[in-house]
């Protein structure tokens, strides 16, 4: 069976999108896992996929995977190629969009240059909304084991509809975001796993953020991670109500009032190729 695709990225954080709508197609684990491939296959860091809507006031249905083949609740760079992937094959013709995802419901407005403003919603710091096991506090501690060696690590928490630790370091280039990355995300704290973000604080407008991933390592660029990395930095005073986040892959736009108000991530959307795909000799 040939599978038509879209190649997309969102500051490097790139995606193939797939229209189950108009061809659709039994997805599993070995399948994905083998379009992710990028000797064997495809290559991307998460899988976009759009369904039908199934509620009546929305426009359609958005899932996600990563490329080990694990469903996750929300992507906020893939919030965006989804926005463009719909208007620019005729899917849709409306600029503001309602998106139902595994998290709930989001709300995208696409603009008259091609970037995507992203209703990500509040955060939730709720431990238990992650989850995480611990009771709520502003920052938590915990002792890994990296490279052999046990260490203590401090970092905020935050959902945004999925879950993310943020640490706060003096320089993102030379922190061992690898090593300390899997050993966080694997602690039985965590019985889900989570994303870990590594926040260096320029000033009070400004970010430096790297993140590594689950199910996917460290990406260019996570817009949840960035969403997750400002809010912990805003409620505990380090950060203004409006943030530029210089990503590996490029720069996020970020805007929080506080409370239960939503984050508005701003940024590009880029398609870069399509095919198709023979899914039966991927699968040999």
């Amino acid at each position: 069976m040939l599978l038509p695709f879209t190649k997309m990225h969102g500051l490097g954080n790139d995606f193939i999108v797939l229209d189950l709508i108009s061809t659709p197609v039994e997805l599993n684990e070995a399948l994905i896992r083998s379009l992710s491939d990028r000797h064997f296959g495809i290559g991307f860091d998460q899988l976009l996929i759009i369904e039908a809507p199934t509620e009546p006031d929305i426009d359609f249905n958005y899932r996600i995977y990563n490329c080990d083949g694990s469903e996750v609740e929300h992507c906020g760079n893939g919030a965006r190629c989804f926005a463009r992937f719909v208007l620019d094959k005729g899917l849709t013709q409306k600029h503001t969009l309602h998106v139902k995802t595994k998290c709930g419901k989001i709300v995208l407005h696409i603009k008259d240059n091609g970037d995507v403003t992203v209703d990500m919603g509040p955060p939730n710091f709720d431990p238990a909304a992650l989850p995480f096991h611990a009771a709520p506090a502003q920052k938590y501690c915990r002792t890994i084991s990296d490279n052999g060696e046990q260490q203590e690590v401090e970092f905020y928490c935050a959902s945004m509809g999925n879950p993310h630790a943020v640490i706060v370091v003096d320089n993102v280039d030379t922190t061992p975001v690898k090593e300390i990355g899997a050993a966080l995300g694997a602690h039985p704290d965590f019985p889900q796993g989570v994303n870990v973000g590594f926040m260096e604080i320029i000033d009070r407008q400004t970010i430096k953020l790297r993140v590594f991933e689950r199910g996917a390592g460290e990406t260019l660029a996570c817009g949840t991670g960035a969403c997750a990395a400002f809010a912990c930095g805003h409620a505990a005073g380090l950060l203004d109500t409006q943030v530029c986040a210089h990503l590996t892959g490029g720069d996020l736009t970020l805007t929080w009032e506080g409370g239960d108000n939503s984050i508005l991530m701003h940024g590009p959307a880029v398609s870069v190729f399509e095919g198709q795909i023979d899914i039966n000799k991927i699968l040999d």
